[in-house]
């Protein structure tokens, strides 16, 4: 009868829902496999008139959802002159993220990244999308318009392509993104890193479980393709989460005391989507390169 009452207990006090069905590989590892999207209407740092607002209401999400692209297009416009090839039909339609927050960047508490003095002269002056570039040279550019890669993050970006696939088998974890179609491969057991001599676009990731979450941290990562700014110090804590049949929680932990003077979090939402992952065949050609540079000479004549 004692038995009995304890086992009660346990299970009385056991997580609800989709924490006691865990859905398992067939060697025992949480399954995170599947198709996901993390594209979300909220930006990436908060907005300085909402720094004291953290969430969004369940009503204000829905008008914030609504009017996602709108509120995109004008934000990109005030940067970057448009052509007018960034339009509904192009972009993805964002969700907010899962418990609606204002932002993605949740610490510090105000939602914005913190710089240090050099770190932001660094951020300042790298090529990124949403910024007024010059184009002289492709290496002026952004890596992803040189078909190099994007934030080794795992953050959405506001346009598109925001698909991920994740993979499993014993002992590895693979991430495939379709920008760029990148593919990280997270080893699970233990390997000791190189050092700086064999630093990747991506870094050396490492991953582990924590109960149900799946821990991946990254270091050694090159100097050119770093992460706002950051200098080959940095270093990153990821964190995948399976909240339900259909949802993904990911959260990102970014260290490098040269550049931040303090680390900070942020945070996206996969859903589980049924869309394909198309081919992104960027690496082709790139013929944009091409026209981007040309474009410019044309320009510069007034033609």
């Amino acid at each position: 009868m004692r038995r009995f009452v304890v086992v009660a207990m346990v299970l009385a006090c056991a997580a609800p829902g989709w924490a006691q069905t865990v859905s398992r590989t067939p060697w025992g590892d949480p399954d995170l496999q599947g198709l996901w999207n993390n594209a979300s209407v909220a930006p990436m740092e908060r907005p300085p008139m909402l720094a004291k607002k953290p969430f969004w209401t369940e009503a204000e999400a829905v008008e914030v959802e609504k009017n996602g692209m709108a509120t995109l297009l004008k934000a990109v416009a005030s940067e970057v002159p448009l052509s007018g090839e960034l339009n509904g039909t192009w972009l993805e339609e964002g969700k907010v993220l899962r418990n609606r927050n204002t932002s993605m960047v949740i610490e510090p508490e105000d939602g914005r990244i913190p710089y240090t003095p050099e770190g932001k002269k660094r951020w300042d002056a790298q090529p990124t999308l949403g910024k007024r570039l010059t184009a002289d040279s492709p290496e002026e550019r952004a890596l992803i318009e040189r078909c190099i890669q994007v934030d080794p993050a795992l953050l959405p970006n506001p346009f598109y392509n925001n698909n991920h696939q994740i993979v499993q088998s014993p002992g590895y974890v693979m991430i495939v993104s379709e920008v760029i179609h990148q593919a990280r491969i997270i080893p699970l057991d233990g390997r000791r890193r190189g050092d700086s001599r064999t630093a990747q676009w991506f870094g050396q990731p490492r991953g582990h479980w924590e109960g149900q979450t799946l821990v991946v941290e990254t270091i050694n990562f090159r100097e050119e393709g770093l992460l706002r700014g950051a200098t080959s110090a940095l270093r990153l804590e990821e964190r995948f989460t399976r909240v339900d049949a259909k949802t993904i929680d990911y959260e990102v932990k970014v260290t490098d005391p040269a550049t931040f003077p303090q680390p900070w979090k942020a945070i996206s939402t996969l859903r589980a989507t049924t869309a394909p992952m198309y081919e992104y065949a960027c690496h082709e050609g790139n013929y944009s390169m091409g026209g981007i540079l040309r474009g410019a000479r044309l320009d510069e004549k007034g033609r």
